[in-house]
């Protein structure tokens, strides 16, 4: 069985408020390779750590991320207790820790994005191979590849493998990150006979997990990254 990346969603999200800082901690804490987060730009121009395009489910706010301050934002909480967090907090915590996978969720990301990655790199302390940005934003993908070429990139899918490679080809991307549910042995083989990684999401049941590593994929995505250790899958703890 090949090594593969074990990889936590929105941090550790099965037992922590996702994309909270807290939750990345218990990703960190649990042994990660790779934390995933989602991120999205506000009004005042500021890159924040949040899935939703609005604030209604994961927070006691209201609205469109897009269109509320960083004030605002900063006196929100998630779950009553967690702040949001800032792109530039979510690094700070993870530095030298574990690489980053950036969902590039919100419009307008891909240069601020790019622009924090760019003062990381310059810091002495990160390297392009501690990123990854990934979007279902083909326009996003498309303007971080525009502003940088070393940038790696990964595309998101939930409808078709061999779609995502053909727009993986055009942006010269990295890796390919299908669903659960469109992932297959052979389009697995496909993606990675065409170069790419492969990073499946969002894999919580062990039989799952089993068969993603019998499929031979590169990275799986999880609420539940512990369940990766699991000595029942025969692997390291």
């Amino acid at each position: 069985m090949k090594d593969f990346l074990k990889i936590g969603h929105r941090g550790a999200k099965g037992h922590i408020a996702e994309n909270t800082l807290e939750s990345i901690q218990k990703a960190l804490e649990i042994g990660v390779d790779l934390i995933e987060i989602d991120v999205h730009k506000c009004a005042s121009e500021e890159i924040w750590v949040i899935h939703d395009f609005t604030l209604d489910r994961t927070t006691n706010g209201s609205g469109e991320i897009a269109k509320r301050e960083a004030s605002e934002l900063k006196k929100l909480k998630v779950e009553a207790k967690y702040k949001i967090p800032l792109l530039s907090e979510v690094l700070d915590l993870i530095e030298g820790k574990c690489d980053i996978n950036i969902e590039l969720k919100g419009l307008n990301t891909a240069q601020p994005v790019c622009r924090e990655i760019w003062q990381r790199i310059e810091s002495g302390k990160w390297k392009y191979s501690n990123f990854l940005v990934s979007s279902f934003q083909k326009n996003e993908l498309f303007e971080v590849r525009k502003l940088d070429q070393q940038v790696p990139l990964g595309i998101l899918s939930k409808a078709s493998v061999p779609e995502a490679i053909e727009l993986g080809k055009r942006l010269n991307a990295y890796a390919i990150h299908p669903s659960l549910g469109i992932i297959t042995r052979d389009n697995t083989k496909l993606s990675q006979e065409a170069g790419f990684k492969v990073n499946v999401w969002t894999v919580n049941e062990r039989e799952d997990i089993l068969r993603m590593l019998e499929f031979g994929v590169d990275g799986i995505i999880s609420d539940f990254p512990n369940r990766l250790h699991n000595p029942l899958l025969h692997l390291n703890p």
